[in-house]
């Protein structure tokens, strides 16, 4: 990726982790301008992935969080910054992108656990959900996380996708993968 669809890239992600931060939304204009900006560069940009692979990073940046929106685990916004981030990073290296986004939810939501002094909440919250969807399994239905207990703290996930692409970014330039 050249410099110019790396910063662009960076500045909609940062736009988008400080609406989230602030008013735990990321709004749909950001996303679409990123998502527009990423298919224009892919195809105009010295170096681009090319209008094919931007586009298909774009679907499946959206279709690998899909099911965490639809399980109620994860906000509309998310996804949509997923589907904007695989516009400029194409496919197959959204793939690889969308691995260290986990990684970095992961560890924002055990600083955040403890941070807030929530962990015997997330504990049970996470008990709750998984004998939810063993029984959702028993009788093959979606298990339905949305009216479960008291929420143990709201993650600003447009946080963690900051931080794992910006890490994803940086472990390209030192020749670092984790597929």
């Amino acid at each position: 990726m050249d410099k110019l669809t790396t910063t662009l890239l960076l500045l909609f992600l940062a736009g988008a982790m400080a609406t989230d931060l602030r008013a735990h939304r990321i709004p749909n204009a950001l996303v679409l301008a990123g998502a527009l900006a990423g298919l224009a560069l892919a195809g105009l940009a010295p170096g681009g992935v090319g209008v094919p692979r931007a586009l298909g990073g774009l679907a499946l940046g959206s279709a690998m969080f899909l099911p965490m929106y639809v399980l109620h685990a994860m906000g509309a916004g998310d996804v949509k910054l997923m589907a904007m981030t695989g516009a400029f990073l194409g496919f197959p290296a959204i793939v690889e992108a969308a691995l260290w986004v986990l990684l970095a939810g992961g560890v924002l939501a055990l600083a955040f656990t403890l941070r807030r002094g929530v962990a015997r909440r997330m504990g049970g919250n996470l008990r709750e959900m998984l004998f939810s969807a063993a029984a959702s399994a028993q009788i093959r239905t979606l298990p339905d996380f949305s009216a479960g207990p008291q929420t143990a703290a709201r993650l600003p996930y447009a946080v963690a996708i900051g931080l794992g692409v910006g890490a994803f970014l940086l472990a390209r330039r030192l020749g670092w993968h984790l597929i």
